[in-house]
This record gives C-alpha cells, structure tokens and sequence, in this order.
C-alpha cells in the first residue's frame, strides 16, 4: 500500500475506498497470474483473506447487501454487530485472529424457503454474518484465478455479465442457423452438487492447502433446518451463500468446457459447414447459472442424442437433469431459458430474420 495509507480494520473502516483500491490492485495481478499460466496452481493465499483491506471490503459487501438484515443460526445481523459494543472492527479482528491461527469453523446455515411460481418453494441457507464476510473476503480472491479459465458461453454470477447478454447470444446463434433447442433444467443442482468432485476442480487452480479447508469447510458446515434440526450437507453448496454461486459455476464449467471443445474438434467455418453437409451437427452452448441451453444446428434428432452426453457430463459432479422440466423445441415454439424471467422467442425479434 502507499506510504501513509491506514493499514488496520478500524482505520480502513473510515475510508473504505482505500481498501478496495487495494483488493482491486491485488485481484488485477491474481488474474494476470493466472491467465499467464493456465496450469498454475495458487498458493500462498490464505493471508489475502486475512488481509485487512480484503475483510474491509468484504464487510462492505456483507453489510450493503439486500440480505444484510438477515440473521444466521446465532440470530446476529449487521445492524446488531454494528451496534454492539466491539462494533464491526470487533468482528473483523476476531475474524482476522481465527483466520490466522487456523481456528475459524463456520457454523451451520439456517434453513428458509421462500415461494416460487407454481406454488413450490425454493430452500435458501442463510450463513451467519461472520460466515458471508469470510465467504465474501474468500471470493474476492478466488474469483480473480477461476474466471480466467470460465468460457464466454457463461452468463450467470459474473462480473459484468447479465441475463440479457445471453439472450443476445442465443439470438445471434438463431440467425446463423441453430434452430433446434435442449433447453436444459437442472435437479436441485446447489442442493446436489458432488463436493469430492467439486473440490478435485478447486483443486486444479487452488494449492493453498488452508483455503481448500475453508472451502471444504464451508461445504460441510451443516444445515439448521426449519424444524430445528440440524443435519450434515454430504453435498451441495447451499443457496444463499456468498461463495455458491462461484463454486456452482466452477463445477458447471465442466459442461462449458465439453461444449467448447466440441466446437473446436470441428474446425474452423469451412469445416463445420462440410460436417454438417455430411449428416453432422454442430452446438453452441448458453448457461444461465444451473439455466442452460443448447442450439443445434441440425436436426431433432441431434438434439435428442444430447441427453445422454449431457447426463453423462453432469453425473461427474454428482447432477442430473429434471426429465420432467428439460425439452427440446424448435426456436419457433419460444422457450424460457436462460432465465426463467425470460420467454426468448426468437422469430418474434426483429433482430432475427426468418
């Protein structure tokens, strides 16, 4: 940090901005790093989620963030840290010290479903407010190193990527040809994903042995259900959190990834026409999250071979598709993918030519 720059919790709590330039700089060379060697994996991070500036501003995301008034399982929310005696230095020190001596365990999330159309209810597991700035600090510096290695095909929980840009996407593959749809839902994916395999991806970018703990940590951290019962997470990554969706989109990767070496095996343009005249079918991908679709440039029954590959993909990292929810449709049919907040009708759109 510059000559003169505060350099504890309590003095970056007055000027935040200084902790996030820090944090900022520090990200930039995470992710140069990581870009210059795709098969390097990190070490010696751990101190960066201990890191003053890195808490700081993982405080100011906790606490600015619409769920701030929600409580974990110890009934603490941001409003009554702040107003506590020790206040929000307190916390952060505390957090600080644990971190260091390798003391820090994260309790179990508290279980709250909320309503979803149709009638059914999606589960949230709400961490305590110590466990989203330790999750939040532990993002802000793996989230540098894994979106290098993410595809563009990917939308959902990244920095400057909406559900909109997938839309587009999607339309601007209907004019080159892809008319027939997979629109794939998947089975409770933050409730099911497979944390041995989960972890084995972290692992390909992450050597930090401490923050694979705190990542295995949190995975295995329980749950405290509406009954008060609280039973053991064997797998998934519960929604709510702040680290699930990164840690979601790092095992969804793997389906990105099948997709686009699919569409490099096939060649440049010349060569993917010619394989299509021979009977063939090329594929482009869009996700949304654990929301995805995938445009075929064939016909149905290319479309429909894609069960299989798909299932065979997802059942490395413990998923599955929900039969009863994925189809295949022509892009004149419509459909609602990548977000359920979107019916994408393509022939509809003046973008599209018919």
């Amino acid at each position: 940090m510059p000559e003169g720059s505060p350099v504890n919790i309590g003095e970056l709590l007055l000027v935040p901005f200084t902790a996030g330039q820090r944090v900022l700089g520090m990200q930039t060379k995470l992710h140069r790093w990581a870009a210059a060697d795709p098969g390097r994996r990190c070490d010696d991070l751990s101190n960066l989620v201990a890191d003053p500036a890195f808490l700081v501003t993982a405080w100011e995301r906790v606490s600015g963030n619409t769920g701030a008034r929600s409580a974990g399982v110890d009934r603490r929310t941001v409003r009554s840290v702040t107003e506590s005696e020790l206040g929000a230095v307190g916390l952060l020190e505390g957090i600080r010290a644990d971190l260091r001596a390798r003391t820090f365990r994260p309790l179990p999330v508290r279980e709250r479903h909320i309503p979803k159309a149709g009638g059914k209810t999606r589960r949230l597991g709400i961490p305590t407010v110590t466990d989203r700035v330790v999750q939040a600090s532990l993002k802000l510096v793996l989230e540098p190193i894994f979106e290098v290695g993410f595809q563009p095909s990917s939308y959902g929980f990244r920095p400057g990527r909406r559900a909109q840009d997938a839309i587009e996407e999607i339309r601007k593959h209907a004019r080159e040809g892809y008319e027939w749809v997979f629109e794939g839902d998947i089975a409770a994916c933050f409730d099911e994903i497979d944390h041995t395999a989960l972890l084995g991806l972290v692992r390909r970018r992450i050597k930090d042995k401490r923050i694979l703990e705190l990542v295995k940590a949190f995975l295995h951290a329980g749950i405290l259900g509406e009954d008060n019962i609280d039973r053991d997470t064997h797998s998934g990554t519960p929604q709510g959190g702040i680290l699930s969706p990164l840690l979601a989109n790092i095992a969804l990767s793997e389906l990105d990834h099948y997709f686009h070496q699919l569409w490099e095996n096939h060649g440049n343009s010349w060569t993917r026409a010619r394989h299509r005249r021979r009977g063939g079918a090329t594929f482009r991908l869009t996700r949304y999250a654990d929301d995805f679709v995938v445009m075929v440039n064939g016909t149905r029954d290319h479309a429909e071979n894609l069960w299989d590959e798909i299932g065979t993909i997802l059942d490395r990292i413990g998923l599955r598709l929900a039969p009863d929810k994925t189809r295949i449709v022509h892009i004149d049919e419509g459909f609602a993918r990548p977000s359920h907040d979107h019916v994408v009708k393509l022939r509809s759109s003046p973008c599209v030519s018919s």
